[in-house]
């Protein structure tokens, strides 16, 4: 079973993915803002497969989270990925710039898509 992890404030998402990697055999942990997210990383012990991130987020933004993972010897080599409502070029340009693997946005997969994703980069 791989374990996931993602940084989403939004309630009715979290609640969505939970589900979803649940139902496909995935430990998923969560947190609701950027610092709790580098808070619970530096101390999950097996680290994550992959990260998910999303970009608008309390305290730290996705991308500040993003800055902080590549900068950790512990963490920076765990794949990325941005999942966002922001379909701007710029935001998925500077993900991918500050080392994301991939910038998705919400509207365009289903979380069932999302895991085939992520799973995909733990093969």
């Amino acid at each position: 079973m791989a374990h996931f992890f993602m940084a989403e404030d939004d309630p009715l998402m979290t609640r969505m993915y939970e589900r979803a990697f649940r139902l496909n055999n995935h430990e998923l942990t969560v947190a609701h803002d950027g610092e709790e997210a580098l808070a619970l990383l530096a101390k999950i012990d097996p680290k994550p497969s992959v990260i998910l991130l999303d970009v608008m987020m309390p305290k730290k933004s996705g991308f500040d989270v993003l800055v902080a993972i590549k900068q950790d010897p512990a963490l920076k080599d765990i794949p990325t990925l941005m999942l966002t409502n922001l379909a701007g070029k710029e935001d998925a340009a500077k993900a991918l710039e500050l080392g994301a693997q991939e910038y998705l946005v919400k509207s365009d997969y289903n979380p069932k898509q999302v895991i085939d994703k992520v799973t995909a980069l733990v093969k």
